[in-house]
């Protein structure tokens, strides 16, 4: 029996050619003629409008003179906040001043602080007036020079410690006078630092003075 001849195979011919720049395109299988437009050339690089290179600088797409485009090769520096330790402190007038001129200023808002002190903080007030008993009994009685030192060191060691005291209260007070659990832990601890400088006074004075007391009392009897 004679077997019939089979028909040849199609030949499978590819859905995409290349195109003469080295782009690939898309060929219709039936008739095989381009009848899609080419796809987007892969050999052309897009020019970024940043660079970022290795060396930390930063090119910058600008136009030159001439029109034509060119990079800026400076470093880029990013601005500093207000709270990075390397920012540059804001411009203050009231610090422009040099020499004798700066110290007859910085007189004059001592005097001023004295001034405001003695007026407005009461606890101030009953400090400066131990002290104006104290510091002439530290001065008469008659104790070596390093006792008697720290006699009047003491003292004025108080008077230190409730103005910077009364600083931070005001300075708490000009931002919100609002009760807020931060600002009565800054008064607080502005208060204790008062009372132990206060303990330190009369510590130094019991342990100084008190010996000599209990001299003269006994002497006396």
């Amino acid at each position: 029996m004679k077997r019939r001849a089979e028909p040849p195979m199609p030949t499978r011919h590819s859905n995409a050619a290349r195109a003469p720049n080295g782009a690939l395109r898309a060929v219709k299988p039936d008739t095989g003629a381009a009848s899609v437009e080419p796809f987007e050339d892969v050999s052309e690089q897009a020019t970024p409008d940043h660079v970022q290179h290795a060396n930390g600088f930063h090119g910058m797409k600008g136009v030159g003179p001439e029109g034509s485009e060119q990079f800026d090769n400076e470093p880029h520096h990013e601005p500093l906040s207000p709270d990075d330790p390397f920012a540059p402190l804001p411009f203050n007038p009231y610090k422009g001043n040099r020499g004798l001129t700066r110290a007859w200023h910085a007189m004059k808002n001592s005097l001023a602080g004295f001034r405001v002190a003695i007026r407005e903080e009461s606890a101030f007030r009953q400090e400066l007036t131990l002290a104006a008993i104290l510091i002439p009994c530290g001065v008469l009685v008659p104790v070596d020079p390093v006792s008697r030192v720290l006699l009047l060191g003491s003292v004025l060691l108080v008077l230190i410690v409730e103005l910077l005291n009364s600083s931070v209260e005001a300075a708490i007070d000009r931002i919100s006078l609002e009760r807020h659990e931060l600002s009565r832990r800054a008064k607080d601890l502005g208060s204790a630092a008062v009372m132990v400088a206060l303990g330190m006074c009369v510590m130094t004075w019991g342990l100084i003075v008190g010996p000599l007391i209990v001299h003269w009392i006994k002497a006396w009897l």
